[in-house]
């Protein structure tokens, strides 16, 4: 390997801490600026590298002429049409869809902006690894392929869903940490800040990022006013977003709340799956309101039978999906409608139903409820990616007039090809979880921590805590499923070869030392 002939030729003992542990030195030795190093490859490269990105896109919508719906997505078209501000999910997906619309209605030109978005950001995030860690050409190899010739980034840029933009956003912010970690500017901090606003408007995992923001900024070196205001100016940039969806949430629903809606239906659905296991004083609910949900709930555990609700096989928000289940029973005979404002309305509720039942009952959450989403964490399921628009011949209405479609007939070579061709993204996201746990302890074993104050042990604590809180924010506050744990599975494979790099750099010095003995 490259950086191992690079090794035999130098006295690693005698390298200068740049060398970040002895990887090879960042490619500013090499290139003038990081836009040479960018765009430094002959230009043969580079148009062979995009006449192969439009090949596969253009063979990708031979075989899939439309996008891929589900029910998110006419959720997303439906706010996009209305300029709703609370939705079930996130607006900031409907608000892209309308930027989009304004220069094309169709399908196609949408999921084209999507990809060459994902690719842009994987290129960025790409050329900026290895412009401060260079490695192996293996992990270049191997990372290039990743990022630019793999089928997820095909079926993620043709859904009509938060999935890509969510995806490019996160490239982007990772990117900019790289950055924070080894060449912070206010131009970084800014850019990032604006990037994780984007990103939670999108999608609410992003509500962990500026923990892993702060670890960043206080490992990098600059000035302790800059740190706090890297660390401070992305949540700020949130605050009037926040304000917003939560007073219109109030005007719909007589309450504050966020994140609107979905997060009491979530609660509530978490606290069902405790719901049949433990005893509970009916008499003692704090409102009749919540007394008549646990009633509705106690009779569906009664006479539904187990095998119609085997929770284990779920992505853990059956009582969300579920109309037969006590959720949408109780908000159908409370409101007789199931629309997005009969949604909101039961939302406070479920929110104080769910919080009570956990509260009182922490070792059955954590028994009934956190075992069984650990379960799927560690093998998430494909879900959505599995199949072709759920299977189905047809698009909704929204999704007909929002794109001028003429019939509402869905057109594809095979439903369920991507669930052949991607069949390995649970299995592979596991060992890479069970690789990265040993290749940390053996990182730590080998004295890794010992000099934190270079970047590549900074970026290794950044990722490393990043999964961490990924693991478990999954976990205990969300639905877990492949196309949710695409990013994480990114982070994971960077760190990976970052590590992998290091270990064997390790082993090369040592074997160089015994050489020299």
């Amino acid at each position: 390997m490259t950086f191992v002939k690079t090794l035999e030729s130098q006295d690693i003992s005698s390298s200068p801490k740049e060398h970040y542990i002895g990887l090879l030195p960042p490619q500013e030795t090499r290139y003038k600026n990081f836009i040479q190093f960018v765009f430094g490859q002959p230009i043969l490269y580079r148009f062979l590298f995009i006449l192969l990105l439009v090949v596969q896109i253009a063979v990708f919508k031979i075989f899939y002429p439309f996008p891929d719906f589900f029910s998110d997505s006419y959720s997303y078209i439906e706010v996009a049409i209305n300029h709703d501000i609370v939705n079930l999910w996130p607006v900031g997906y409907s608000w892209f869809l309308r930027f989009v619309h304004v220069f094309s209605h169709s399908s196609t030109v949408l999921v084209l902006f999507q990809f060459a978005l994902l690719e842009l950001a994987a290129l960025y995030l790409y050329k900026t690894i290895f412009w401060f860690y260079p490695g192996s050409s293996y992990a270049r190899n191997i990372l290039f392929v990743l990022f630019f010739f793999n089928p997820v980034n095909l079926y993620f840029a043709n859904y009509v869903s938060s999935e890509s933009l969510f995806l490019t956003l996160s490239l982007l912010w990772i990117t900019e940490l790289i950055w924070i970690i080894n060449k912070p500017s206010k131009g970084h901090a800014i850019f990032l800040s604006v990037i994780f606003f984007i990103a939670f408007t999108v999608r609410y995992n992003a509500l962990i990022y500026p923990i892993i923001t702060a670890i960043a900024f206080i490992l990098s070196k600059q000035k302790l006013g800059d740190k706090i205001l890297g660390i401070t100016l992305g949540p700020i940039f949130t605050i009037p977003f926040i304000l917003i969806v939560a007073t219109e949430a109030k005007r719909i629903t007589g309450e504050a709340q966020f994140p609107p809606i979905y997060g009491g239906w979530q609660w509530a659905n978490n606290a069902l799956y405790i719901r049949e296991y433990i005893s509970e004083d009916t008499t003692k609910f704090p409102s009749k309101q919540m007394a008549e949900l646990d009633s509705i709930a106690r009779s569906y555990f009664l006479h539904v039978p187990p095998e119609r609700r085997e929770l284990v096989f779920y992505v853990g928000n059956f009582f969300v999906k579920q109309w037969d289940a006590p959720l949408k029973i109780y908000m159908l005979k409370e409101y007789k409608t199931s629309g997005m404002n009969s949604w909101a309305k039961v939302s406070p509720l479920f929110d104080q139903y769910g919080k009570y039942i956990i509260k009182r009952h922490p070792y059955a959450f954590f028994k009934h409820y956190l075992l069984v989403n650990s379960l799927n964490y560690i093998y998430p399921p494909l879900e959505k990616l599995e199949l072709y628009n759920i299977g189905m011949d047809e698009m909704w209405y929204p999704a007909i007039i929002w794109f001028d479609y003429h019939s509402k007939d869905v057109k594809v070579v095979s439903k369920t090809l991507q669930g052949y061709l991607l069949f390995w993204l649970p299995g592979f996201f596991l060992l890479l979880n069970l690789y990265n746990i040993w290749l940390l302890i053996s990182f730590v074993r080998k004295g890794g921590l010992k000099s934190l104050y270079r970047s590549f042990n900074k970026l290794v604590m950044v990722l490393a805590v990043f999964l961490f809180l990924n693991c478990i924010f999954s976990i205990y506050a969300n639905i877990i499923c492949m196309r949710y744990q695409i990013f994480p599975l990114v982070i994971q494979f960077i760190l990976a070869l970052l590590l992998t790099d290091y270990l064997e750099l390790y082993a090369n010095k040592l074997k160089l030392s015994k050489t020299k003995d």
